[in-house]
């Protein structure tokens, strides 16, 4: 089972840049789709990117495409998400997820739905003023 902790999250003024990192411990990393989400008070968890287990395969939702990008690197068991041109409507929890895949044949593509995910951190609270 992975143990899931983000950090990098803090206030950031609009068109600002912020980077979080999520390190896991326990488990065997590679064999985790890992994605982020955010989640604001009253509304659902919201997909925000996914990499797969090699970290050749990525996708975003469409409101942060062009803005954030997703990485990971395997020998140090850490999943990125690199923000950019950020604005207030990006003002969220931000959680790092694992979608343990036992299958080394199985899915390769991350999925966007939070239901898929396994494991979760603890999040981490991004706030962006306009």
């Amino acid at each position: 089972q992975v143990h899931l902790v983000e950090s990098g999250g803090g206030s950031v003024q609009a068109g600002g840049s912020l980077s979080l990192s999520c390190a896991a411990s326990e488990g065997t990393f590679t064999t985790y789709i890992m994605g982020w989400f955010r989640q604001v008070p009253g509304k659902e968890r919201q997909f925000v990117a996914g990499i797969s287990r090699s970290g050749a395969n990525t996708e975003y939702a469409d409101s942060v495409k062009g803005r954030f990008i997703i990485s990971r690197d395997n020998a140090k068991n850490t999943v990125y998400l690199q923000m950019t041109s950020l604005i207030h409507e990006d003002t969220a929890t931000y959680y790092c997820a694992a979608d343990e895949i036992l299958n080394p044949f199985g899915r390769i593509i991350p999925d966007a739905v939070a239901a898929s995910y396994d494991y979760w951190g603890p999040g981490t609270q991004v706030t962006v003023s306009s």
